[in-house]
């Protein structure tokens, strides 16, 4: 059975990192996996790791995307992202934590990227 619900998640990803991209970011990983959980996307931008938390929602009708970011949420991303960063990368880099909302309405994409959103 097709999860519709994955797959609309999945593209919000794509025009995440092709957005971060599209801004000079390099993307490192989509969607890393680890015994802890997974973090949506990893990307680089001059000497800082961006840990990014993506949401992608159709229509307002419940909320903004970035809403459904709960603190309990940021607590277990900042986890995984201090994982990530203490065993995958360069240690020289710092580590921030980006928040990126999709919000589709019809035709009509919207994006908006928060920087050291927690």
């Amino acid at each position: 059975m097709v999860d519709e619900r994955k797959i609309f998640g999945g593209s919000g990803e794509k025009l995440a990192a092709a957005h971060l991209k599209k801004n000079g970011y390099e993307i490192v990983a989509l969607n890393w996996r680890c015994r802890l959980g997974e973090i949506d996307l990893i990307a680089k931008t001059g000497g800082v790791l961006v840990v990014c938390e993506v949401k992608s929602r159709r229509g307002s009708r419940f909320g903004s995307p970035l809403e459904a970011i709960t603190a309990g949420k940021q607590a277990r991303l900042r986890r995984l992202g201090e994982y990530y960063w203490s065993f995958n990368t360069d240690r020289s880099l710092t580590v921030r934590f980006d928040a990126i909302s999709i919000l589709q309405s019809g035709e009509k994409i919207e994006i908006d990227h928060i920087e050291n959103a927690f």
